[in-house]
């Protein structure tokens, strides 16, 4: 295994033992010049025989050797010593030669240059102090999710073995820096140089194509820091299970998420309007959003396929399988387009004509594309789903009018996000997918009326010194202050901001749709709904202690020793 732990001290024995013969040929040269000099008898101002001290012959190869020139020194030379110069300077070019060529060959070499890459990383990673994640990999999901943390201030050290990659995440030029590795991420040194081992790691994100990949990793992590987040993507129900096993908690599956969601489409529209609105979504179905009844052709029997059969299933959907393998189609068909005679004949058997909607599910992106076009070509009111790879072929998507679109690396990206930044929207959703739709339709007309706004923003504030200055301060005094107190309006505390509390967390209990009558208690954590303008209200009630004092007890107060109350 490659000591890249150690990666200072083995730069500087790189530097020694690739220098340690130019040196001596240096050294060598120098010493046989010196002497020459201090041998070969010269003449003095008069005449007089003399021999050169070390000091001046070593002072004159030094100037010599460098093509500084200052001259004979210390009086004008003989021949012998002349033809002597004439050797050493030759003696000397080609000692120099030498050792530039060396450096030269030192400066190019990939081994050092990645030992001195390695040695700066670990000084990058040992100066953070901050709370920071480390990201395995460098594609088109932890870009996506990297973007998001930049702008939130959180931290992030990334791992990828393609240089590839590693020159696209500099060429960024993210603010604060990402610092960035070319190295194997299974390799446990690498892990431990990424910063694993330090209190200020958070979680570390594997999600890679590959599940065992992925398993190995969250294995590793677990047996470094157990107190690490392992935030890991599974495709698989025998995958999951094992990491279940090893006590990882957050695993990430696109296709069970993709399930899910459909069959709250079908079953708990109001649901997955609140779940869709948490990802950016308005609080409000589209027209073209609405699930037809029907039958559903699936194209695609594989890992989506099998989990999205479950769904329909348990939703009471009549569906029809087409089997279609995307590496088989290809081989087969020499191609990715679908829709040749006897693609139609399969379609037609499978009744795309009578079908309410047909779901693409392969591998393959421009297979799906083609099944859909070729499907609304021969029932133009069909519904169509495509499963979408990747977010590279997103403007094709775009184009191609595809009712639903579900983009697996958006996905996966989004629930990450949530997961490291939004842990209260992370759990506000899976606490609402645990109840019926008919509290889901109460909440979503709760919003609507308080809010009276189709895009509602999404806060996640936590009753701290930092966040909630004033309100810290006074529940530390025990002060008796509620829910409904801080939502009241800073104009009129009579009135009440169009604001609405989601979710509340004390250390590990967590209440949905809290009572408002609830008493605060410091460090609690809100997940609130609001307007943009009542926000700005709420962030300054919570901050500041005469805003504060006028919402709970409805008179303005001044503090000092002139201190009074005034109803309003």
């Amino acid at each position: 295994m490659e000591d890249i732990y150690n990666s200072e001290s083995n730069s500087i024995w790189i530097v020694i033992r690739r220098m340690r013969a130019p040196l001596l040929v240096i050294i060598i040269t120098f010493a046989i010049s010196i002497l020459g000099f201090m041998l070969i008898e010269g003449k003095d101002a008069n005449g007089n025989p003399y021999h050169m001290s070390f000091f001046d012959a070593f002072y004159f190869v030094s100037y010599m050797a460098s093509t500084i020139g200052f001259g004979e020194l210390p009086y004008e030379f003989t021949y012998p010593q002349r033809i002597w110069t004439s050797i050493t300077i030759f003696l000397g070019v080609i000692g120099w030669f030498y050792a530039v060529g060396t450096i030269v060959a030192l400066i190019q070499d990939k081994r050092l240059a990645r030992e001195i890459s390695i040695s700066k990383f670990k000084k990058k990673v040992n100066s953070l102090t901050e709370d920071f994640i480390i990201i395995l990999g460098y594609n088109y999901i932890t870009k996506d999710i990297i973007h998001r943390l930049n702008r939130e201030n959180i931290r992030v050290v990334v791992i990828d073995k393609s240089e590839e990659k590693i020159n696209e995440l500099e060429l960024e030029n993210f603010i604060p820096e990402v610092p960035s590795i070319l190295a194997d991420a299974s390799n446990p040194e690498v892990l431990k140089i990424s910063g694993i081992l330090k209190k200020n790691c958070k979680a570390i994100v594997a999600l890679f194509g590959d599940d065992s990949k992925n398993a190995k990793i969250a294995l590793l992590a677990r047996l470094l820091n157990k107190k690490v987040d392992v935030i890991v993507k599974s495709t698989t129900t025998e995958h999951t299970q094992n990491l279940k096993n090893i006590g990882i908690r957050h695993i990430e599956n696109p296709f069970e998420v993709i399930s899910k969601r459909i069959y709250n489409a079908f079953t708990k529209p109001h649901i997955w309007i609140l779940e869709m609105w948490t990802y950016g979504h308005i609080l409000k179905m589209r027209k073209r959003e609405k699930l037809p009844k029907g039958k559903y052709i699936i194209c695609g029997y594989g890992r989506m396929g099998r989990t999205l059969e479950d769904s329909f299933q348990k939703a009471g959907i009549e569906t029809v399988f087409i089997d279609l393998v995307a590496k088989k189609y290809r081989e087969i068909k020499q191609s990715t387009i679908y829709g040749d005679a006897e693609d139609v004949e399969t379609l037609l058997k499978a009744g795309v004509k009578e079908a309410a909607a047909i779901v693409a599910a392969t591998q393959d992106d421009l297979i799906n594309l083609t099944i859909l076009s070729t499907a609304k070509r021969l029932n133009p009111d069909i519904y169509t789903i495509a499963r979408e790879n990747t977010l590279e072929d997103i403007s094709i998507f775009n184009a191609a009018k595809i009712d639903r679109v579900y983009i697996l690396e958006k996905i996966l990206a989004d629930v990450t996000f949530n997961f490291i930044a939004k842990p209260l929207v992370h759990k506000f959703i899976q606490l609402i997918r645990t109840q019926d739709d008919e509290w889901g339709k109460e909440t979503l007309e709760k919003i609507e009326n308080i809010i009276e706004n189709y895009n509602p923003i999404l806060s996640e504030i936590e009753l701290n010194e930092e966040s909630a200055y004033a309100l810290y301060n006074e529940l530390k005094s025990k002060k008796d202050i509620r829910l409904y107190h801080i939502k009241r309006s800073r104009e009129d505390f009579r009135k009440n901001l169009r604001l609405i509390f989601l979710l509340l967390k004390r250390e590990n209990r967590v209440y949905l749709m809290p009572d408002e009558n609830m008493k605060l208690e410091p460090n609690d954590q809100l997940l609130v709904a609001s307007d943009k303008e009542s926000l700005i209200d709420f962030e300054y009630i919570i901050n500041n202690y005469y805003e504060l004092n006028y919402v709970v007890t409805g008179k303005e107060k001044s503090f000092g020793i002139f201190a009074k109350e005034t109803a309003n």
